[in-house]
C-alpha cells in the first residue's frame, strides 16, 4: 500500500516556520536561565510576554502542583497565584492579591529577588513564611523575571521544606544527644567540656567531672525487662536534672553511665557534697509499673586543671576513680589519684606483653601434685599456668589472669593450657589424672565442649583422666546453658570438681543442682587447721558431707604436718600444697612419677 508522505516545504515556508519558533525558544531559554538581579533585556521581556499570553503557559502555571506566585517587581504586590499556593497557604485569592510578598514573610523585609545574592544563593536560601492560620513554614524560593500584563514581574516557585528541615534538625539533635533520655551524649559533652575548660584557663576556676555508674542495673534489666530499665534511666535523668544548678551539665555516656560537669568549683569539699547528694537521691526507691526498685550509684571524680586540662583526659581519670569506687565500696565516690594512672599504665603494659606471650607460645603449664592422704601416692596434678619473662622473671598468675579475663584473652589461654595439659598427661601412668581450671568466662562463648573434645582427641587422653575445676561463681546465676555444658562434659566421661568450696554463697544448693565428682576445701579453712577450732569444725562438716554424698574431698594449701594430721584424722581423701610439692614443669613431673614407681612417696622435696 502506498504511504502518504508530507510534501517537502519550500524555502519560503521553512523561513516562516523558523521565524515563528524563535520567540518561543527565546522565552523558554529566558525562564531556564538564572536570574541575575538585573533588568530583563528587551528581547527576553518580549518573549516572556509572548509566553504569558500563550495558553500552554497559563495552563502550566495554574495547574502546577508546586505553589507559584507572581509579584510586581516594583511594588512587590502579589498579582497572580496558582491553585496550589491558595491551597497550601490557606489565603483566598482575594486576600492574596491584597498582600505584598513581604506580608507573608515572617522575618525578612526584602523580597527574595533583591539583595546582593547570586541566583544560586537565592535558590539555596531558606525563608520563613506565614500561612493564613499563623503557622510558620520553611520554603525554598526559586525566582525568575518575566513580563506579566505588560509590566515587569517576578515568578516565584515555592517549595515547602518544613518537614525536611525538621528531619534534618532531628538528625542533628540525635547525633549529639541520647535518644532515650534526651541528654547530651559523649560527643556533645566533649565539645562543651573543652569549651568550658578553655574559659576556666583564663578565669582560673576549677571544673569537676563526676562519672556515675548505676549499681545493679544489669540485674534489674535482666529480671524485669528492658522496658523497666528504660524507665529507670529516665527516672535517673529527672533526678539528676533536678539536683544540679543551671550552670552544671549532665550527659549520658553509655548504658547506665552518666557524667556531671560541675563548673565554678572553689574547693574539693564542694564536689564531695554534690557527690553525696547525688548518691543519696539516686539511692531512693523508684516506683515503676508497680515495682519498687532500688538502684544506687557509684561515682568517680576528676578535677581540672590538676587531673587533666582536656575533656578526654578528665573523663579517663574520672573513669579510673569510678573503677576504684565500684571495686572497693559500691555506692560511694572516689577522687582520682595519680597512682591510679600508674596502675592503669602497668595494666596496659601487661595486656600488651600478654598478647605477645600468647602469640609466641611463652605461657607454660606447671603441675602441682594431688596426694592420696592414706597411701601417700600421687593421684593426679593440678595444672597451673606460668609466665616466664626474661626481664621480670616468673610473673605471678594473680597479675595477669585478671587482665586476661577483662580483655577476653582468657579464652586463648584456657584453650592452649588445656591442650598442653592433655598432651603432657598422656605421657603419665594410666592411673594419674590431670586437673585444669576453667574460668566462668570460658562458658560464655559456647564452644567449651568442642574445645575439650578436640584436646582429648588430639592428645589421646582418656576422658576419665581429665578433671575440670570450676568455682561457685559460675553457678551463681544457675544458667541452663552452664548446667547443660557441665552435663555434656560429664557425659563424655570427664570429671567435674568444685574449687574453693565454702567461699561462695550457697554451696549446698550447688551440690543439689549438679552431681560433682570432687569438692576442694579452700585453703583459707586449711590454714592453721591444727590450732583453729572453728576451721576444724567447718572442715569436719565438709568432709562428712562429701563422704555422705560419695564425693572425693581434696584439701588445698596444706603446708604443715599439723594440718596434714588433722585432715587425715577427719578422713579427708586428698591433699595439695607446698608440704608435698610446689608446681613443677613437665620435665620434673616425669622424674617425680618415675621416682614414685621406684618407691612409695608421701612428701616431695
Amino acid at each position: 500500500m502506498p504511504i502518504d508522505r508530507p510534501k517537502p516545504k519550500t524555502g519560503a515556508e521553512k523561513a516562516r516556520l523558523v521565524k515563528r519558533r524563535k520567540p518561543l525558544r527565546r522565552a523558554k531559554a529566558a525562564l531556564s536561565r538564572p536570574m541575575r538581579g538585573r533588568k530583563v533585556p528587551g528581547a527576553i521581556a518580549a518573549t516572556a510576554a509572548l509566553q504569558q499570553h500563550d495558553a500552554s503557559f497559563r495552563l502550566l502555571f495554574d495547574s502546577n502542583p508546586v505553589p507559584m506566585i507572581v509579584c510586581a517587581q516594583d511594588t512587590e504586590r502579589i498579582i497572580a497565584i496558582n491553585d496550589a499556593a491558595v491551597a497550601h497557604y490557606g489565603y483566598s485569592r482575594g486576600d492574596f492579591e491584597k498582600l505584598r510578598i513581604s506580608d507573608i514573610q515572617a522575618f525578612e523585609q526584602l523580597p527574595p529577588w533583591r539583595g546582593d545574592h547570586s541566583a544560586d544563593e537565592h535558590a539555596a536560601r531558606t525563608w520563613k513564611h506565614v500561612r493564613a492560620d499563623g503557622s510558620l513554614i520553611d520554603v525554598a524560593i526559586y525566582a525568575r523575571l518575566l513580563t506579566f500584563d505588560d509590566r515587569a514581574a517576578v515568578l516565584l516557585g515555592l517549595m515547602d521544606i518544613t518537614e525536611r528541615k525538621r528531619a534534618e534538625a532531628r538528625l542533628a539533635f540525635l547525633a549529639q544527644h541520647d535518644a532515650l533520655t534526651g541528654l547530651p551524649n559523649r560527643l556533645l559533652l566533649h565539645q562543651r567540656l573543652d569549651d568550658l575548660l578553655a574559659q576556666t584557663r583564663r578565669s582560673g576556676e576549677k571544673v569537676a567531672v563526676l562519672l556515675l555508674d548505676l549499681d545493679n542495673f544489669k540485674a534489674i534489666n535482666d529480671t524485669l525487662g528492658h522496658a523497666i530499665g528504660d524507665k529507670l534511666l529516665k527516672g535517673v535523668t529527672r533526678r539528676l536534672r533536678s539536683s544540679l544548678r543551671e550552670e552544671d551539665a549532665v550527659a549520658r555516656l553509655g548504658s547506665d553511665e552518666f557524667a556531671v560537669v560541675q563548673a565554678g568549683v572553689a574547693r574539693p569539699e564542694d564536689v564531695s557534697l554534690l557527690a553525696c547528694r547525688l548518691i543519696e537521691i539516686l539511692g531512693e526507691p523508684y516506683m515503676l509499673d508497680g515495682h519498687s526498685i532500688v538502684s544506687g550509684a557509684s561515682i568517680g571524680i576528676a578535677m581540672a586543671p590538676g587531673d587533666g586540662d582536656d575533656a578526654e583526659k578528665l573523663l579517663k581519670n574520672a573513669d579510673m576513680a569510678l573503677s576504684r569506687a565500684k571495686s572497693e565500696a559500691p555506692g560511694t565516690f572516689s577522687f582520682f589519684e595519680a597512682e591510679m594512672d600508674a596502675q592503669a599504665q602497668a595494666r596496659r603494659r601487661i595486656e600488651a606483653d600478654l598478647r605477645a606471650a600468647i602469640e609466641h607460645d611463652v605461657l607454660q603449664p606447671y603441675y602441682q601434685p594431688l596426694v592420696d592422704l592414706r597411701s601417700g601416692r600421687i593421684t593426679g596434678f593440678e595444672t597451673l599456668v606460668r609466665w616466664p619473662d626474661p626481664a621480670r622473671g616468673m610473673i605471678p598468675p594473680g597479675e595477669f589472669i585478671p587482665v586476661a579475663e577483662e580483655t577476653g584473652l582468657i579464652h586463648a589461654i584456657g584453650s592452649m593450657i588445656l591442650r598442653r595439659a592433655c598432651m603432657d598427661a598422656a605421657q603419665w601412668p594410666d592411673g594419674v589424672r590431670v586437673a585444669v581450671n576453667l574460668s566462668p568466662l570460658q562458658f560464655r562463648i559456647g564452644n567449651l565442649l568442642a574445645v575439650v573434645m578436640d584436646a582429648l582427641k588430639t592428645s589421646g587422653l582418656p576422658p576419665k583422666r581429665l578433671e575440670l575445676e570450676i568455682t561457685e561463681t559460675l553457678l551463681l546465676d544457675r544458667s541452663d546453658h552452664v548446667l547443660a555444658t557441665l552435663h555434656a562434659l560429664r557425659a563424655l566421661g570427664v570429671r567435674i570438681s568444685m574449687d574453693d568450696f565454702g567461699t561462695g554463697y550457697s554451696s549446698l544448693s550447688y551440690l543439689r543442682s549438679f552431681p560433682f565428682d570432687k569438692i576442694k576445701i579452700d585453703q583459707s579453712f586449711v590454714r592453721d587447721l591444727g590450732s583453729n577450732h572453728d576451721a576444724q569444725a567447718i572442715v569436719r562438716s565438709i568432709i562428712s558431707l562429701g563422704i555422705g554424698l560419695g564425693i572425693t574431698i581434696t584439701a588445698e594449701g596444706v603446708e604443715t604436718e599439723a594440718e596434714l594430721n588433722c585432715l587425715r584424722i577427719e578422713g579427708c581423701h586428698e591433699g595439695q600444697g607446698y608440704l608435698f610439692s610446689r608446681a613443677r614443669p613437665q620435665a620434673e613431673i616425669m622424674k617425680l612419677l618415675q621416682a614414685q614407681r621406684d618407691a612409695r612417696i608421701v612428701r616431695v622435696a
